[in-house]
């Protein structure tokens, strides 16, 4: 199949609705056009030096959860969740009660990644693995109620109060299993003839219009993007989210979905999907060097510290991690006295490196500022 020529499924009429049925996309497919082929050789080479620079960074594990945890915002953020990063890294005793709905969402989109990317290691990127993520997504949030873990057996739609008026209405529940296992098979098919970051393109597509569960669609769509970057071997660290880019373009994502679906233009998505890849990359690569040097710097200050300069760059390791925090959890993790922990944050306040949230004399909360910045 050409991209150029992909037509994209049918209109199928239900008793009072019609469905939109998609084309398998288990086949052989050809890239014909070259101004894909133009963006999709930019987008490899940012990727690249990506990946490339993730392996030279000391401790990139701490970095990535950070990723992690800006990726969980704003993936949630696109379903409306107004959790901004700030409030993600915190307890939550800390979230107002208001908020702790949106707040626990993000916690289950960062607590699913991270148990994907695990699982990769034990199992196939598959519709098992698809599904335990989606189930911890889900748990104790708002669409608990809504089947985790469970493909939908009913009919589902996107936009308005009722099929009646929806603005989409994916394929009849009876067609899911059928789809799923399509797309599950084009996941893991070597005679596909297709570089993988078109290949992933397409499959976020078309998991987006099969919309196979009753809810979190959009999240695990956006999830199964690293875990095929990982799972293919583009990437050798998850150091890749484009969830911040889909946010900022928003309408743009949404339209490019929804053309594909009812003018076939697969490939205007495929030239918005490859670009998001690019400035992603791009952004992340400007990240890293920003910590790199941020790092130098704040080492820099903390030889004014003289005898504390040991136990300043333990508590700094720390804060690289969970860059919101109190004294009581840098205390037990460091395993000192809160009142030595109070002397030094005091010091952290004053060189500039820490800024403390509540101005409070008691339950102090304190905010690694310069490095939170390089994730807003």
């Amino acid at each position: 199949m050409n991209i150029s020529s992909f037509k994209s499924g049918k209109l199928v009429q239900r008793l009072q609705y019609k469905s939109f049925e998609p084309t398998l996309i288990n086949t052989q497919w050809h890239l014909d056009n070259d101004d894909v082929a133009l963006l999709l050789s930019q987008a490899d080479q940012k990727l690249g030096e990506l990946n490339a620079f993730s392996q030279l960074i000391p401790d990139v594990d701490f970095f990535i959860k950070m990723h992690v945890f800006k990726e969980g915002t704003k993936s949630s953020r696109i379903e409306g969740t107004q959790t901004n990063i700030d409030e993600a890294l915190q307890k939550e005793e800390y979230i107002n009660p208001e908020k702790k709905d949106d707040w626990q969402e993000v916690q289950n989109y960062v607590q699913a990644m991270n148990t994907a990317i695990n699982n990769l290691n034990s199992l196939p990127l598959s519709n098992r693995l698809l599904k335990n993520t989606h189930k911890i997504i889900l748990q104790g949030a708002r669409g608990k109620h809504k089947q985790p873990g469970e493909f939908r057996i009913s009919q589902d739609w996107i936009g308005g109060n009722s099929l009646a008026d929806a603005k989409f209405i994916p394929p009849h529940q009876d067609g899911v299993l059928e789809y799923m296992s399509d797309l599950e098979q084009f996941i893991h098919s070597e005679n596909s003839n297709l570089p993988h970051l078109i290949k992933i393109a397409i499959l976020h597509y078309q998991f987006e219009t099969i919309h196979p569960f009753l809810d979190g669609n959009g999240r695990i769509g956006r999830l199964l993007i690293t875990l095929y970057l990982v799972n293919s071997g583009l990437l050798v660290k998850p150091t890749l989210y484009l969830s911040d880019f889909l946010e900022k373009n928003k309408e743009h994502y949404y339209d490019n979905l929804t053309a594909v679906r009812t003018k076939n233009d697969l490939v205007q998505w495929l030239k918005f999907f490859l670009e998001g890849i690019r400035v992603t990359a791009e952004n992340s690569i400007q990240t890293f060097k920003e910590i790199i040097a941020l790092r130098a710097s704040v080492e820099t200050k903390i030889i004014s510290l003289g005898k504390k300069q040991m136990l300043a760059k333990n508590v700094l390791q720390y804060l690289y991690s969970q860059p919101i925090t109190d004294m009581q959890s840098i205390a037990k993790e460091v395993n000192v006295s809160i009142a030595t922990v109070s002397r030094l944050l005091n010091d952290f306040v004053k060189l500039g490196i820490l800024l403390e949230l509540t101005g409070f004399k008691r339950n102090r909360i304190f905010a690694f500022e310069q490095y939170l910045k390089l994730f807003r």
